[in-house]
């Protein structure tokens, strides 16, 4: 009886060294990641919110371009391009061989259609902007594109490189919200909504990746439980781990590592620029001057951030330093305000999304804006109604986002936006800027735009968003930083 006992007790446990090396082996060949925000849906070419491409830029979607981690553009569904010498027309040598994970075939056709529906009149593309310079998209034969261009713009090959301007297929486009199929690496699986987006990798894949066999995007909103579930190795991995407080923790636990990189997110205090009395120049400088920026980094990121005071990049080389334009300043902020019409200041309110920087920065914006007399009425609102109600709607006053979208200084150009800006000298440095290619007059026009901007104080600029990444330390190849918005699983691997 005790042989069979010493007996049982053997093969259980190697039964249990069996389950925990299979469970090690698939570990290897799959990875979780954790996200704040749930994205709305799941076509990149029909929302604005940056969660879609967070879970399918590069992963799901192809553009003819892309962007890789260092911002540079490359090719993607395009081996090549020649671009003519007045610069107007692209001529793009499209891939063979490559299909749709549905089974269709992806030919010149396919980015005739996507590019026609992107700019066409009843496009909900959020970044319709970026193909405004497109006169005609032409198949010149299966293998081969043309656009050519109304007028110069030296951004487009960075353009199609968009999320905004992945190639879809007319057989399934219509259906890519809830069940999205591109070209990429991985294909979708199931989307339990509220908890995840399941990715796998895709059959046949027409290009070089070998990538992990499986990707789960776990959706985390609260920061409490974002720190858990990375103690308890629930998820791998956090690209924007959304409490900055936690992050000392992680530095000293051996099992992980912290990567703070930079992105393209301006953290911005948005301004209906159209509702009094946020029409008044003066009350929105008078907010500025009210508002401590370095306090809300501190306070709110933990010291995560670099000052802004325009909407544009510390880390690109045209970005101008304006902070000290609208330095803080309380009594100059409620002396403006009494210019302006508002003696004893007025109320507002103040609708807030989920990101903790929005939530926790509100509060620091809320006490330091009621000292010069603005009261702030905070409102808490989930993602998809803050896209339905501030972003589509503009029904606000103000609120709090980080635009993440790269190079986005000229969203200000447009005619409907939900800052409700107009400038007719803002406009003409953008025009300017699309009909210049070399790059010292573009930086220079590039400076012009951000001084237009602080100069009309249309939103209160804050700060750039870091990029606080946590991860397994096993891990290799996530993006240290974020030139656009995804979490790109094509280079991720596991360490033996």
């Amino acid at each position: 009886m005790k042989t069979i006992q010493i007996g049982m007790k053997s093969a259980v446990a190697a039964l249990a060294l069996c389950a925990v090396s299979t469970t090690a082996l698939a570990g290897k060949d799959a990875i979780t990641l954790g996200m704040v925000l749930e994205p709305t849906h799941l076509d990149p070419t029909a929302g604005a919110a940056a969660a879609i491409d967070e879970v399918v830029y590069a992963n799901v979607f192809e553009g003819l371009t892309r962007i890789n981690s260092k911002g540079e553009i490359k090719p993607a569904l395009a081996q090549s391009w020649t671009v003519s010498d007045d610069g107007l027309t692209y001529v793009f040598k499209l891939h063979s061989g490559v299909k749709f994970h549905d089974g269709t075939s992806f030919d010149a056709q396919d980015v005739v259609f996507s590019l026609d529906r992107a700019r066409g009149e009843k496009s909900v593309n959020a970044q319709k902007a970026l193909f405004k310079a497109i006169d005609k998209v032409e198949a010149v034969d299966p293998m081969t594109v043309k656009i050519t261009l109304k007028q110069q713009n030296g951004n487009m090959l960075f353009n199609l490189g968009w999320g905004d301007a992945v190639i879809v297929a007319p057989e399934s486009a219509d259906n890519n919200k809830s069940n999205p199929v591109g070209t990429g690496p991985f294909k979708f699986v199931k989307w339990v909504k509220g908890d995840r987006v399941e990715l796998a990798r895709a059959a046949n894949y027409w290009g070089k990746s070998k990538v992990l066999g499986k990707a789960t995007f776990k959706i985390i909103s609260d920061p409490a439980a974002a720190f858990s579930a990375m103690m308890a190795g629930d998820v791998d991995a956090f690209p924007n781990f959304p409490a900055p407080e936690n992050l000392a923790q992680f530095k000293s636990d051996p099992r992980f590592k912290v990567v703070i990189g930079s992105t393209e997110g301006e953290t911005i205090l948005s301004t209906n620029n159209a509702k009094p009395p946020f029409d008044n120049v003066k009350v929105r400088r008078a907010m500025m001057m009210g508002i401590n920026r370095q306090n809300i980094i501190d306070g709110a990121m933990f010291g995560n951030g670099t000052p802004i005071g325009s909407h544009f990049a510390p880390h690109h080389p045209a970005y101008v330093d304006l902070t000290g334009a609208y330095a803080y300043n309380p009594e100059k902020a409620k002396a403006l305000l009494k210019e302006a019409g508002f003696p004893n200041g007025f109320e507002a309110t103040l609708k807030l999304p989920p990101p903790s920087y929005a939530r926790r920065g509100g509060e620091i914006i809320a006490a330091d804006l009621k000292k010069i007399g603005i009261n702030l009425k905070i409102v808490p609102v989930e993602w998809g109604p803050w896209i339905k109600d501030v972003f589509k709607a503009t029904n606000y006053d103000l609120t709090i986002v980080s635009h993440t979208e790269p190079m986005d200084i000229g969203i200000y150009a447009r005619k409907k936006y939900y800052f409700n800006y107009h400038s007719k000298a803002f406009n003409s440095v953008m025009d300017e800027l699309n009909k210049t290619t070399d790059t010292k007059g573009r930086y220079a026009l590039l400076g012009k735009a951000q001084k237009i901007l602080s100069d009309d104080a249309v939103n209160g600029f804050l700060f750039q968003l870091a990029k606080t990444g946590v991860w397994n330390k096993k891990l290799n190849g996530l993006w240290e930083n974020s030139p656009v918005q995804a979490n790109d699983l094509t280079g991720v691997s596991w360490a033996d």
